[in-house]
């Protein structure tokens, strides 16, 4: 057996850019799992994978020509089935053993030849086999065939291709994008598998216009990406091609000098990256009377519709340069800056003439024109929700500020959407909200409004900003909480993947500006305050609004590193002011490295377990009759928790929850002794409801910061 380094490439027509890294990524990694499955490849085996705009490749280091025979031990069945009294095979055994491909022809040999050994309460009898190990031909067929089939494609295309025998025909295949070229080299033999009407051969073919030679000829797999390189002009390499378009990026940047920096946006980059084979970056600009349209909008078409990288200056403000990535690279580059700086023009005129059209009509005069754009079905137009934004933001106004908040955010609550009537946001939908705010400074509604309006939507993902103003804080909870109370109302819930409506987001969104913010708002109090808002349009769903609001906060904070037992116990408790949730936890997390703590957890699960049980005949009043205390260890208690529980109480007041925990940590004596030498459910009523009552005020006490049963073991 001798191992050589392994290339399959399989060669097609333009794949879809926004996918071709992932399928490239998935076809060498699902072809180097196979192949070390089959035992053609080790562990120790490295897979390399290539993806360019028309091919799909995969090197695997030390790869086998043919695979280790396997020994195989094989349960047949009870010796009682398999043998007679006489110890001869029974018909069942001899069936058993011709099907697994045994010689029968002498069955006293073919039963000397099996094992017998204990199989639970019986005996049984065991085959043992060479299983031949695949011979690459035969595994690699098998490997591709699976990667293929396992290629996360975005969407399947059907071709037809014609019949390779002596019958005229066709036959239908089905692949993301026609294949044309298949390539199998294993060290520089070729190996001859099929794959999408196409057998394996040596050699490729490079770049449309700039190979130097066609086909690309491959002596050996370890050359592949070289050779693809000189003769065929292509960067095999998805990985490289993406270097060196950021390196070619930076320098055409530097060469414009005056600190230029094109826009940085990594999915435009991989999107350019599979669209090229040979990256050439050349230098373009535009007419200067476009930059006084927001620098946003040009930013957008150049990416979205042209792939251009707009360059920005020291200050980060759009130039009127822009760099391209082409796939061509020509002695004399004017056609191609010629013919960029053409098919842009077009574009920047149609952003300049959209937004001088919609400035010459004021936001609040689009106002109406939401009445007549559907919402959604159950919950009528973007007018009445445009309404009930405004009913929540003024509450929530009225509590955070003064009339000048009120009126700041009532105002901004009610043209926040009157861009999506504009030409600009119809033709961009990407820039709702960042037009509004350009059209609120163009009728002179100010700074404070202007903002609100364009950051309402924010945060619009993780890690994004948060609205600059108190003002857009108000309006972006408003808006938020209006989509959340009117969805779950209406039940529209978020199931396993979909979420068309971006719920889990606003719910983080809901939180982070609740906590990073230090808003003074209760969480029920905010979702119970925008249900009127809403008539009869839907029903009360808060109690289910809540339970999902609470686990995207769980979840965040697992991922900001605190332990699933520290946010469960805090969380337990449902506290209303979210912005106070970290000091919380940071106070559970200093109690639990106590000594005390594992006791005392475990002590509050008693206690709890306890009342609950009491709870059955009746609520435990938290009341206590020192007159009634007989023992002295719930005396001690009792002094203890008068003594203790004032200045613990006062701390939580305070907001210090650390030495509020702390401070209780001293009751672990009384209450052990308490547990050691006490009958809660005496059979005297008066008794036992008075220690009912003590444990009440102890387990009160102890759970203000959390429910530290949570924490038990």
């Amino acid at each position: 057996m001798t191992t050589q380094n392994l290339l399959v490439e399989l060669f097609v027509e333009e794949l879809p850019p926004k996918a071709l890294q992932k399928l490239g990524d998935a076809f060498a990694t699902v072809l180097g799992d196979q192949l070390k499955a089959l035992g053609l490849a080790s562990a120790a085996s490295v897979v390399t994978p290539f993806a360019s705009p028309r091919r799909l490749s995969a090197h695997v280091t030390a790869v086998a020509d043919k695979a280790a025979d396997k020994a195989v031990q094989q349960k047949l069945m009870p010796v009682t089935v398999g043998l007679q009294a006489d110890g001869n095979a029974t018909p069942a055994l001899l069936k058993k053993l011709q099907a697994l491909g045994a010689d029968v022809s002498n069955p006293a040999a073919a039963v000397a030849a099996l094992k017998r050994a204990q199989d639970g309460k019986a005996e049984a009898l065991f085959y043992d086999s060479v299983v031949p190990g695949a011979t690459l031909q035969a595994g690699l067929q098998k490997a591709l065939d699976e990667a293929i089939a396992k290629l996360p494609i975005p969407k399947v295309m059907s071709y037809q291709l014609e019949t390779d025998c002596e019958l005229p025909g066709w036959t239908s295949v089905n692949f993301v994008r026609p294949a044309h070229g298949l390539v199998a080299l294993h060290g520089s033999t070729v190996v001859p598998v099929k794959a999408l009407g196409l057998t394996a051969g040596n050699s490729t073919t490079g770049h449309r216009f700039e190979a130097a030679v066609s086909p690309v000829v491959l002596a050996d797999a370890d050359s592949y990406a070289a050779t693809l390189q000189k003769d065929g002009a292509v960067i095999a390499s998805f990985a490289e091609r993406k270097a060196e378009i950021a390196r070619q990026l930076a320098a055409a940047a530097a060469k414009v000098g005056n600190g230029a920096r094109p826009i940085e946006d990594e999915a435009l980059l991989d999107e350019v990256t599979a669209l090229v084979e040979r990256p050439n970056v050349v230098i373009c600009q535009f007419e200067e009377q476009f930059l006084g349209v927001p620098q946003e909008c040009l930013i957008l078409t150049m990416k979205a519709n042209q792939k251009y990288f707009p360059l920005l200056d020291a200050a980060g403000k759009l130039t009127n340069k822009f760099l391209v990535v082409s796939n061509i690279s020509p002695e004399d580059t004017s056609f191609v800056t010629g013919g960029n700086e053409r098919v842009v023009r077009p574009r920047l005129a149609d952003a300049k003439f959209f937004f001088d059209q919609d400035r010459k009509k004021t936001l609040a005069s689009r106002v109406e024109g939401l009445g007549k754009v559907v919402y959604h079905n159950k919950l009528g137009t973007q007018g009445e929700r445009v309404e009930r934004v405004r009913a929540i933001a003024k509450a929530m106004a009225s509590q955070l500020g003064d009339a000048q908040l009120v009126q700041d955010a009532d105002l901004a609550a009610q043209l926040a959407k009157t861009d999506l009537v504009t030409d600009m946001v119809g033709e961009f939908p990407e820039l709702q909200g960042i037009m509004g705010g350009y059209y609120a400074l163009n009728d002179g509604l100010g700074e404070t409004v202007a903002n609100a309006i364009e950051d309402h939507y924010k945060p619009r993902f993780a890690g994004d900003a948060l609205p600059r103003n108190t003002a857009g804080v108000v309006v972006a909870l408003a808006d938020k909480l209006e989509t959340l109370v009117g969805m779950f109302g209406i039940g529209n819930l978020p199931t396993g993947d979909r979420d068309p409506f971006a719920l889990r987001r606003h719910a983080l969104g809901v939180i982070r500006m609740l906590v990073e913010k230090d808003l003074p708002l209760d969480l029920s109090a905010l979702l119970a305050g925008a249900v009127p808002a809403f008539g009869d349009k839907i029903t009360d769903a808060t109690p289910a609004l809540a339970d999902f609001i609470y686990d995207r906060l769980a979840g965040s904070l697992r991922e900001q590193g605190y332990s699933a037992q520290e946010v469960d116990a805090v969380l337990a408790l449902r506290p209303q002011r979210l912005a106070l949730v970290e000091k919380q936890l940071a106070a559970v997390r200093a109690f639990a490295a106590l000594p005390e703590s594992p006791a005392l957890a475990a002590a509050n699960k008693r206690v709890g377990n306890i009342l609950k049980k009491a709870e059955v005949e009746g609520p435990v009043d938290a009341h206590v009759n020192p007159n009634l205390l007989q023992e002295k260890a719930e005396q001690d208690l009792y002094a203890a928790l008068q003594r203790f529980v004032p200045e613990a109480n006062a701390q939580f007041d305070a907001g210090d929850y650390t030495a509020s925990l702390q401070t209780l940590a001293v009751l672990r004596a009384p209450v052990d002794a308490f547990f050691d030498d006490v009958m809660v459910n005496a059979e005297q009523l008066d008794l036992r409801l008075n220690r009912q009552g003590l444990l009440k005020t102890l387990h009160e006490a102890m759970n203000r910061v959390a429910d530290l049963s949570r924490l038990a073991a």
